[in-house]
């Protein structure tokens, strides 16, 4: 019985591992690539979740919805949504200075949050959504708890085929013409506008792409869950762990970002095990432990390794200055 709780637990960490290297990707498109700051990705998370939510549950009485569709409808509609959501706000606000992006994205991921909380016909108000389908949920032949791990290890297989479908295209698109296009307006705008690129269209490119990926994301975690409510799209875990993530995998890196989910999620969920075995008065004080020690971490990393654990792959010209600056 404890393996067996062992092995659930396990999977239930591998699955969130998978949907957070999502976020992280989607992030890394926009940071790692274009050098956009985006700190309202709650907000893209909880519009694709929303979103496939109210396309796949059935139909229930005092709220839009109820269209009983396939997940993967739900899916992509979940991308539409949030690269729809993220148009005009890459729109308005990519033509200005950086801060100007962080500034509304973080606006408006509030806004989202405070309708999604406060809106009962689109989103359940407080109470959210419940009973969305998760695909390959029911293995009516198994007994209970081997059914349980069965749909638990289907779903995380269908998030690692997402993943790696992800990965394959963003890491295709970083090593064509487009992707080293990015890199070059991202460390030097004035040279890219001088050589004719269209530098706001190019931007807004990624960071429609990375909130696209953000939606998928939610609208993984909704039908993982089977429900999705306001207290989901907090932004310490929406928003900021992805940060850390990307950051201590390595910003500009693909397999860094999966890997800064990976270190970042386990030390999240392994730390909030340690504390509850903490007495009862240490409660309230130890929920702050993991945000120590992920502050920590992250200190460690800025401090002995700022470009993350695997950083971003040098080629080229870049290579030869990197060398150059090095051996002076």
């Amino acid at each position: 019985m404890e393996y067996l709780g062992l092995l659930n637990y396990a999977l239930f960490m591998a699955i969130f591992i998978g949907i957070y290297a999502l976020l992280a990707l989607g992030l890394n498109i926009q940071w790692g690539f274009a050098g956009l700051f985006n700190a309202g990705i709650a907000g893209f998370f909880a519009v694709g979740a929303y979103t496939s939510a109210i396309l796949t549950t059935e139909h229930a009485d005092g709220r839009i919805g109820g269209f009983d569709m396939p997940f993967f409808v739900g899916w992509i509609g979940a991308m539409l949504a949030a690269a729809l959501v993220a148009w005009p706000i890459g729109k308005i606000c990519l033509r200005f200075r950086s801060d100007y992006l962080a500034i509304a994205s973080i606006g408006i991921a509030e806004i989202i949050r405070l309708v999604v909380k406060s809106e009962p016909v689109l989103t359940n108000g407080a109470r959210g959504i419940s009973g969305i389908p998760r695909p390959a949920a029911e293995f009516p032949s198994l007994a209970q708890e081997s059914a349980y791990m069965a749909s638990q290890a289907a779903y995380l297989a269908i998030v690692i085929v997402v993943l790696i479908a992800a990965y394959l295209l963003v890491e295709r698109q970083f090593n064509a013409p487009w992707g080293r296009m990015m890199r070059a307006i991202r460390d030097n705008e004035g040279a890219a506008k001088a050589m004719g690129k269209d530098v706001e269209f190019r931007r807004l490119q990624a960071f429609i792409f990375g909130s696209a990926l953000m939606g998928l994301g939610g609208a993984l975690f909704a039908h993982f869950n089977r429900s999705i409510t306001p207290e989901a799209i907090d932004p310490m875990v929406a928003t900021f762990l992805v940060w850390i993530m990307l950051i201590l995998g390595g910003s500009g890196n693909n397999r860094g970002a999966i890997l800064g989910a990976a270190v970042v999620w386990i030390i999240w969920s392994m730390s909030e095990i340690a504390t509850d075995r903490l007495p009862t008065e240490y409660a309230i004080q130890a929920k702050y432990i993991r945000l120590f020690l992920i502050g920590l971490m992250l200190q460690l990393v800025l401090r002995f390794r700022p470009e993350g654990l695997l950083p971003e792959p040098l080629r080229g010209d870049r290579r030869a200055t990197r060398s150059g600056a090095d051996h002076t």
